[in-house]
């Protein structure tokens, strides 16, 4: 038995258009290692690989990610997400990508959605801590011979 041909036409889900995501994307990188950071509107959170950035480890390692953090104190950060993806290279460049691409994510944002004068502002405190969070190191191993 065939049955009739009706004629439904699904129902397409309606995308309720909202203020657009306030968000931006920067790459952190050190020797092979690149870090890249997506920061958006939130309530502070800082995920490394999916998973908090407090689950780093050693201790050493984990402090030297969240100097940016330590450096512009935590209220820089609260109404920030920052999700970063790392890969390549080895632990101790993964985590200087990591600290390049926060403290990246932090000036970016500020220029985009608040303005000149806290960019500036945290941008100079950064600069004057340590070049190496905004600008990236050229140096690489060079082929045996």
């Amino acid at each position: 038995t065939l049955k009739a041909k009706s004629s439904y036409k699904p129902q397409r889900n309606k995308i309720i258009m909202s203020s657009p995501i306030q968000s931006v994307q920067v790459f952190g990188r050190k020797k092979t290692a690149t870090a890249c950071a997506y920061a958006k509107q939130g309530r502070g959170l800082i995920k490394v690989n999916g998973q908090p950035i407090e689950l780093i480890r050693p201790e050493s390692m984990h402090l030297k990610a969240v100097e940016p953090v330590l450096l512009l104190g935590q209220d820089k950060f609260a109404n920030l997400d920052i999700r970063i993806r790392v890969k390549g290279g080895g632990m101790t460049a993964q985590i200087y990508a990591i600290r390049a691409a926060i403290a990246k994510s932090v000036v970016a944002y500020y220029a985009k959605y608040v303005d000149e004068a806290s960019k500036n502002e945290i941008r100079d405190t950064l600069l004057k801590y340590d070049r190496s969070l905004l600008v990236s190191d050229p140096r690489r191993c060079e082929p045996k011979k």
